[in-house]
């Protein structure tokens, strides 16, 4: 098949669905298919374009065999609604000439968000005449709206009238969680439409490795202390201020020592707040290359999510899946309705505890502080149920398959249910094909 991915994150970006999409497509390629994305220039998690993708309206590249057609796009560190506005908007109009710009797709995957990205490529699905696949990551405005992102009563409706939009353009729903789809049955979407395709992991990359093996430790003299590790995006969602209240409360045991791993502009901030705290237990460092990721996560104790308690219950953090894959116990401070917590009980890898409750949190890494082979047993459960459900290999193969379903039954009717797995009847035939259930991947 000939696939074009529309992404507005890809390669180099580290964190996100940036490496989502390039292992999606390098991937498709390693399976004998051609696949070009349409995406813009790097900017993400810093929201400024990379130093050498710089001064240029166009580029192309080509990686592993993926045709990589980037575009300029509008990007302010901090914008607000106009400067959001502009960001969109130029991604819209210059990515659907480079998507113009190469070989006619027998069909295409995009991925939200970005969500105005809708309307260029239910443009380009007249065009071409191809199915198109809208692949959830987050549900915008929702998400936005919940998280205080986004409060202006015109954009909210503008978003709004978008988000109508592109469930109605789209050929086929691809969500990552259960829980996203029961949002978009509460919104009218068909049950036809939608599947459900949970991220993965590289279960053969993100290994456990023992902490006595982590250059990581051994560099930041972690060794000798019990690490609990948060690595991934600080934004208003996660609520890592109540990391480091935390790690104040156990500030009693120094061999215990709180490690936060992100963007280094928000380690700033959070600097100047532990200092504020005087939480002396606490370690800001920024972002390993991808390559270093296992060797980091192997230093970890204890693997942190973090969410704050009015986040949207469909939320699922994109590092869930590496923890588990890599061995690490979980304590999730997250809403216990909420799809995370959800994940993380049925994988049996964690333990989820109040969000927004630096008390709560303080006594559940006691807890596995204090028991130690409960810990280990926590952190088993969760590799096994990596190897069993978010295999990159299973995952793969169900897009494949979702892919082949679209192009040669095209009026088929997916009937997405409760159970691992999704079905196509046409007529009285039933096409079954597996898929995973819930959840993100990516730190």
């Amino acid at each position: 098949m000939r696939i074009l991915i529309y992404s507005y994150n890809y390669y180099p970006e580290p964190i996100g669905i940036a490496p989502l999409m390039t292992e999606l497509a390098e991937g498709l390629v390693l399976r004998g298919h051609e696949v070009r994305v349409v995406t813009a220039m790097p900017n993400y998690p810093q929201r400024v374009i990379y130093p050498e993708y710089r001064g240029q309206l166009y580029c192309q590249e080509r990686r592993n065999g993926v045709l990589i057609q980037r575009c300029y796009v509008s990007i302010r560190p901090k914008p607000g609604l106009v400067g959001r506005m502009m960001l969109e908007g130029s991604f819209v109009g210059l990515s659907l000439l480079q998507a113009l710009r190469g070989w006619r797709p027998d069909l295409i995957l995009a991925t939200s968000p970005s969500l105005p990205a809708c309307v260029p490529v239910a443009l380009l699905k007249q065009i071409y005449r191809c199915p198109t696949i809208l692949n959830l990551q987050d549900i915008l405005p929702e998400a936005a709206i919940h998280t205080g992102l986004l409060s202006n009563r015109l954009g909210i409706r503008v978003f709004e009238s978008l988000e109508r939009f592109a469930y109605g353009s789209a050929t086929c729903i691809s969500v990552i969680a259960d829980g996203f789809r029961d949002n978009l049955l509460s919104k009218g979407v068909s049950a036809a439409k939608i599947s459900n395709i949970p991220n993965w992991v590289d279960v053969d990359f993100i290994r456990p490795i023992p902490k006595q093996e982590s250059q990581f430790a051994r560099e930041h003299r972690l060794l000798d202390k019990f690490v609990v590790l948060y690595s991934g995006n600080i934004a208003r969602t996660q609520g890592i201020r109540n990391a480091i209240r935390s790690a104040r409360v156990l500030s009693k045991h120094p061999e215990i020592r709180l490690v936060i791993v992100g963007e280094e502009s928000h380690l700033r901030e959070l600097e100047t707040f532990r200092q504020e705290l005087g939480a002396d237990n606490v370690l800001l460092l920024p972002f390993v290359d991808r390559e270093a990721l296992p060797d980091m996560l192997g230093a970890a104790d204890i693997g942190l999510i973090m969410q704050k308690r009015n986040v949207v219950g469909f939320n699922m953090p994109s590092k869930t899946q590496l923890l588990l894959s890599s061995g690490s116990p979980i304590v999730a401070s997250v809403p216990r309705s909420g799809t995370a917590a959800e994940a993380v009980l049925a994988s049996g890898g964690g333990i989820v505890v109040q969000p927004e409750n630096p008390t709560a949190l303080a006594k559940g890494i006691l807890d596995l502080y204090h028991n130690p082979e409960q810990a280990k047993k926590l952190g088993r459960q969760g590799r096994l149920y990596a190897l069993k459900h978010y295999s990159f290999e299973r995952a793969l193969e169900s897009y494949e398959q979702l892919f082949e379903l679209l192009l040669h039954h095209p009026n088929a009717r997916l009937e997405s249910t409760d159970r691992p797995d999704f079905s196509c009847r046409l007529g009285s035939k039933k096409l079954g094909i597996q898929t995973l259930r819930s959840g993100p991947h990516r730190l």
